[in-house]
């Protein structure tokens, strides 16, 4: 196995061939290092070289004495809005920022499981965008194409992963900061139930989740596991098979208020997809969810976290006007309109879940557009910015309102080798069911086989 085959093996491949002395912790991390090194990507915000390869060799001492864990010597990466002790959580932001003190609850599962945190990766200010550029760290450039974003607001994970520079990450998905960075680098990308991954507290109200993005359905499923502490059920419906399902294929835009419409490329991505998947024995019927105004709930819980996480900034002076235009916005929306869009998550549940009557799962774009290009953002007015991020990720989103899980799985690539994706979407605590039908559909598009040049 050549060096860039074992970085590319994957999260479960890794710790198997660690456990069976085929590599060592030591030897794996100080290749994740060194590939980092040498990428241009700018994936990462912090490393942690000296910590990370000390607990390398204590992995490997730990094998050596008998000892075994799920990811024990596996070296992954997380998001900088997650808190590892030792390290600033700058969450995108520019400043001098104090060191966290404690691990967030994420963090302590994953050292539990023997993973190596190599470090924390790019993402933009408060998480706020579908492209992972800022003047605290430059842009984050997709392995793909380096043209164009990776994505955001994970898009310093996703980036780390497409190009094998860890096997795994964690990130988060607000509005779809896991689902659509996964889109755009061939990605397996899982927005959990929320809840499901232990957090400090709530984050944005409730409309942010932490999850995995991987190459492959299984290691996602593995990274899922160990972040939630749910011992080997999201592993095993990776193995399972779905059964027939009734999938609703569902390409209408939600209301944004802006004008948006679905690019071709991504159309007949996400429609081949559904042939594939009725070729696998499904039944695909065309449904369209009852959105109807579910953006007046999202907006108030989106603008109050702003607010929020802008508070706890040393330098809130350095932020991007349109941030601070944002968390102005969040300060007028964090009374009655904030309250109001809480209540009404019950009634969006039956509302929009009542599609769930006669479908099991939703088939959905992620995105509307391929990846656009690096600095495509630049110069925008935070009116300009919030019209071309929706043209541009009109659909992921109303779930996060929901709290409901969603998987992106890759869709293939555009004739230019822009990774494009869709959304397999289902009601409250349906991850199992997700997750095996997104594996079934890995087996046959063999997606894990595509790498970047």
């Amino acid at each position: 196995m050549t060096a860039t085959d074992l970085s590319f093996a994957g999260l479960a491949a890794q710790a198997r061939l660690i456990a069976d002395g085929a590599t060592s912790s030591a030897e794996l991390t100080a290749a994740a290092f060194e590939r980092i090194r040498v990428s241009d990507l700018n994936a990462f915000r912090v490393l942690r070289v000296e910590d990370a390869l000390c607990e390398a060799a204590e992995a490997d001492r730990r094998l050596a004495a008998g000892e075994s864990a799920p990811l024990l010597g596996v070296p992954v990466a997380i998001k900088d809005d997650i808190d590892i002790t030792g390290l600033p959580t700058a969450f995108g932001c520019a400043g001098d920022f104090p060191v966290a003190t404690s691990d967030s609850p994420a963090v302590r599962l994953l050292k539990a499981s023997g993973a190596i945190i190599v470090g924390k990766t790019n993402t933009p200010e408060l998480g706020q965008w579908p492209f992972t550029e800022g003047t605290a760290f430059g842009a984050t450039l997709n392995p793909w194409n380096r043209e164009h974003t990776p994505g955001g607001s994970s898009g310093g994970s996703a980036a780390a992963v497409a190009a094998g520079l860890v096997a795994a990450a964690l990130g988060s998905d607000g509005a779809g900061s896991v689902r659509i960075p996964a889109a755009w680098n061939n990605l397996v990308g899982i927005k959990p139930q929320r809840g499901r991954i232990p957090t400090d507290g709530e984050l944005f109200h409730g409309l942010t989740v932490i999850g995995p993005l991987a190459r492959t359905v299984a290691d996602a499923a593995l990274l899922l596991d160990v972040a939630a502490g749910t011992g080997t059920t999201y592993q095993a419906a990776a193995r399972r098979e779905p059964g027939k399902l009734r999938i609703g294929l569902s390409t209408r835009i939600p209301f944004t208020a802006t004008k948006t419409q679905l690019d071709p490329r991504v159309r007949s991505a996400v429609e081949r997809l559904a042939e594939v998947l009725a070729g696998l024995g499904h039944e695909i019927v065309e449904v369209e969810p009852n959105y109807r105004m579910i953006g007046l709930t999202f907006l108030p819980r989106s603008l109050a976290g702003v607010r929020d996480w802008g508070r706890r900034l040393p330098s809130p002076e350095l932020l991007d006007p349109r941030t601070r235009s944002n968390a102005r916005h969040g300060a007028k929306l964090s009374g009655r309109a904030l309250r109001l869009a809480r209540a009404t998550e019950p009634l969006l549940h039956r509302q929009i879940g009542s599609v769930f009557g006669g479908v099991d799962v939703l088939l959905a774009p992620t995105t509307a557009t391929p990846p656009p290009r690096v600095g495509a953002f630049d110069g925008l007015s935070g009116w300009q910015t919030d019209q071309a991020m929706i043209a541009a990720c009109p659909y992921a989103w109303p779930w996060n309102v929901l709290g409901w899980p969603g998987v992106n799985v890759p869709a293939g690539l555009t004739t230019g080798g822009l990774p494009l994706g869709a959304q397999l979407l289902g009601p409250s605590h349906s991850e199992e069911r997700l997750i095996a039908l997104a594996a079934q559909l890995e087996a046959a598009e063999r997606w894990d086989e595509r790498r970047p040049a």
